[in-house]
């Protein structure tokens, strides 16, 4: 066993790559409300889902089995990029002065820069053997797209991808290596579907949202039979796969003798925090007492500052209806760097263990979250994406409580991504052009104001 007291990186040979996923649903105290159809407001079953989904994901989906195995195809992809390290961030420790003890699992050294592949080799996996010629889908930021093209590329499968607007012009090699991989890319809203027509005719300068993004996606995939739609964030199936971080997290910990105290992870749908953190409240709900706290931009503040209600999924009432902390589906969050964050709401998992008291959540203005980045940059040498910031921000934050106090804690999140993608958002930090964003309450009522009507 190593000593912790040496560790500055830990590394894990490619056989203890998870062979199964861990499905929270099994041990949450209280068991996650149904989807609802967005037109008829009736709960929705398995064959409801099939226009847009293979069974396979749907049976995930659904699914309220502890494991379900991973097959041996996605996990042997795993093994490019898997496990991924973990890092004990000690020169940031040092700069800190704070006694507690910060350990990091970097998921940005795989090809495409986050931990989106663990979920989109999963997902071109299921459509392939179903069967399936080309899948639509969304993406903030371009991470989820980026992972997406590169899982199609890999199984023979055409994509398009519908960016959103503000990222599409702020991150053009995002776009760039979407193309790389054979992706059709287009900024949404779009001419190219009913859903994004709409909005382009009522706001013809939109700079999009995530809502309106999965709008033309699922539009696409339902009206075009050889084509599936996928999801890089949100949804249980998607949670599910990306717990392979968190399971690897705790092996890793537990051969240097380390626990965690408090896990951090940023939150927008819900998928990396949902991967971190969901194997340690595992261990939560059998008497632990890690906490876990999610971490959110001021500018999409979902669980700190919005409403836990059923709402619609997307912008044109195509998706199903969950119930989940959100914003209103109309809501569009201001232009932020951290493009993967902004979304109206927030996994119906993640959303009901903060509505229990089961986790926690945060959340920080744009600039705060880059001052964090620099100086983990500076101290670490990993330049981190603006979504992973967030944790940063909250994890140095920690520490210099600790430092306060007195207090030795043991501090762990996760870096979900780089940001050599991102230079621009440095460029603008750097030149002080940068603003903070903080929306009204009056936007929040606004979008709220949509919610869907039963009965």
């Amino acid at each position: 066993m190593a000593s912790k007291k040496d560790v500055i990186r830990v590394d894990l040979p490619d056989s203890e790559i998870p062979k199964q996923w861990y499905n929270i649903v099994a041990d949450m105290p209280n068991k996650p409300a149904p989807y609802f159809h967005p037109g008829t407001k009736q709960p929705i079953g398995p064959a409801d889902m099939q226009a847009i989904f293979p069974m396979e994901l749907i049976m995930q989906e659904m699914s309220a089995d502890r494991y379900i195995d991973i097959p041996d195809e996605v996990r042997d992809l795993y093994r490019q990029y898997r496990p991924t390290p973990l890092f004990r961030a000690r020169g940031l420790e040092k700069a800190l002065g704070t006694p507690a003890r910060i350990y990091y699992k970097y998921e940005g050294g795989n090809a495409t820069g986050s931990h989106k592949l663990n979920t989109a080799l999963a997902q071109a996996y299921y459509n392939k053997q179903a069967g399936l010629k080309r899948i639509a889908t969304e993406t903030g930021a371009g991470q989820w797209g980026s992972a997406m093209s590169m899982a199609t590329n890999h199984f023979g499968l055409d994509c398009t991808v519908y960016m959103v607007k503000v990222s599409y012009e702020q991150k053009p090699y995002r776009r760039s290596l979407m193309e790389t991989f054979g992706a059709t890319v287009h900024a949404s809203p779009s001419p190219l579907t009913h859903a994004g027509q709409a909005v382009l005719d009522e706001h013809p300068h939109s700079t999009g949202s995530l809502g309106i993004a999965i709008s033309e996606a699922v539009e696409d995939a339902a009206t075009h039979g050889d084509t599936n739609y996928c999801l890089g964030s949100v949804l249980n199936h998607v949670c599910l796969h990306q717990t392979v971080i968190g399971q690897e997290a705790k092996k890793q910990l537990a051969s240097i003798d380390e626990y965690p105290d408090v896990v951090f992870a940023c939150v927008g749908g819900g998928s990396n925090f949902s991967g971190m953190s969901f194997p340690f409240l595992q261990d939560k709900f059998k008497g632990g007492k890690v906490r876990c706290v999610a971490v959110e931009p001021e500018a999409c503040p979902t669980l700190t500052r919005g409403t836990y209600a059923f709402d619609y999924s997307d912008v044109a009432h195509l998706a199903p209806i969950s119930k989940m902390y959100t914003l209103g589906a109309d809501f569009v969050p201001a232009g932020i760097h951290a493009g993967g964050l902004r979304y109206h709401g927030d996994s119906p998992l993640v959303s009901q263990l903060f509505h229990e008291g089961i986790i926690e959540a945060q959340a920080y203005e744009q600039i705060p979250v880059f001052d964090a980045a620099v100086q983990f940059a500076r101290t670490e040498g990993i330049v981190p994406a603006p979504e992973s910031s967030h944790a940063i921000r909250a994890a140095i934050d920690e520490a210099l409580r600790c430092k306060e106090s007195g207090e030795s804690k043991v501090i762990l999140f996760n870096l979900s991504g780089n940001g050599y993608f991102d230079m621009t958002a440095y460029d603008m930090y750097f030149h002080h052009t940068m603003k903070d964003s903080k929306v009204s309450d009056a936007s929040i009522a606004q979008g709220l104001k949509g919610l869907p009507v039963f009965g």
